[in-house]
């Protein structure tokens, strides 16, 4: 169902960008406290470890603990709202562009649409396309889930507002170049590695036991998840650090804090100040989240598909006339 089909001409572009933006309102929902505890973990300097100096947060339960203890238990949800709107534009904006470029291959090119190699390129540049489109709210999210307590922004409106007056527009679009050089290759592989794992299931599983087509996506979109992230996690790490920029006053509470001039200034700061284990800080709750976000997200965007598809059928509307 993920990509364009020419056996099965059943979903449109625009219930593709229906089913998109549904399936990324219901994962975010799911997946937000792990997203905050990944990006409290990717912003701090010293080191993920209890016996580190001055380090608050060592592991994933010792920070559960401490953000419900000193934040209460809506912290982990904290900003849900413009990451709903990422969440929502963004899965929109990628599975109508993903559906339609995968469409264009088949039409244009001899290139078959469901190749794995044909999902890594389209994956990668409808995610590009969702990523420009979505970043101001992206950093926005960012901002939000890092701060603490007493908060600098008091809502989205104020954000906006204040971030513009202080940082100017550019602000909205810090960290877009890793965010860029991350997601083309991240995107890519979770498009063509979902097809690859889907593929040796069809295979693997005989014709007559494919009755758990559900749990198979939602295992497929898993593991595609997990292998995408690892391969590519050390790009958002640089991006969640540069979007913070100028928000430092709103760290001093979580540790150390650092300035970056740009993109190759994080990763040299990082590599002397916490080394090679810097890149993947935060790595446990983002492979956590990896594995929950984009197996649900495969796991909705179908079902969504399959119940527009059903909609649609003649059985369907027989039953209506009748």
């Amino acid at each position: 169902m993920v990509g364009y089909d020419p056996e099965a001409k059943c979903v449109s572009t625009a219930e593709a960008a229906a089913a998109g933006s549904a399936s990324g309102f219901v994962t975010r929902v799911l997946v937000s406290p792990l997203d905050v505890i990944k990006i409290r973990f990717q912003l701090q300097i010293e080191q993920l470890s209890s016996r580190s100096p001055g380090a608050k947060y060592h592991g994933i339960l010792q920070a559960v603990q401490r953000i419900f203890q000193e934040e209460g238990l809506r912290a982990f949800w904290k900003g849900h709202v413009p990451a709903q709107f990422l969440s929502v534009g963004y899965g929109a904006v990628q599975f109508m562009a993903f559906e339609s470029l995968t469409k264009m291959v088949h039409n244009v090119t001899s290139y078959n649409a469901r190749d794995s190699f044909v999902h890594f390129v389209c994956g990668g540049l409808a995610a590009c396309t969702a990523t420009v489109a979505v970043q101001p709210v992206d950093t926005l999210r960012t901002r939000f889930a890092a701060q603490g307590e007493p908060k600098i922004y008091r809502n989205l409106h104020h954000a906006v507002v204040t971030m513009y007056q202080r940082e100017g527009p550019r602000t909205f679009y810090r960290g877009l170049t890793p965010t860029i050089i991350a997601i083309f290759p991240y995107a890519g592989l979770q498009f063509s590695f979902y097809n690859i794992l889907q593929q040796f299931s069809e295979w693997l599983i005989p014709a007559e036991g494919k009755k758990g087509g559900n749990i198979k996506n939602l295992v497929c979109g898993s593991c595609a998840g997990i292998i995408s992230k690892t391969l590519t996690y050390p790009c958002d790490l640089f991006k969640k650090r540069l979007q913070v920029g100028g928000f430092e006053q709103a760290r001093a509470a979580f540790g150390q804090v650092r300035m970056y001039r740009g993109l190759l200034d994080c990763v040299r700061q990082i590599m002397r100040e916490e080394g090679p284990g810097g890149f993947f800080k935060g790595l446990s709750p983002s492979l956590l989240k990896a594995a929950v976000s984009t197996g649900l997200i495969f796991f909705w965007y179908e079902l969504f598909c399959s119940l527009l598809c059903a909609l649609k059928s003649p059985d369907s509307t027989a039953r209506k006339e009748g």
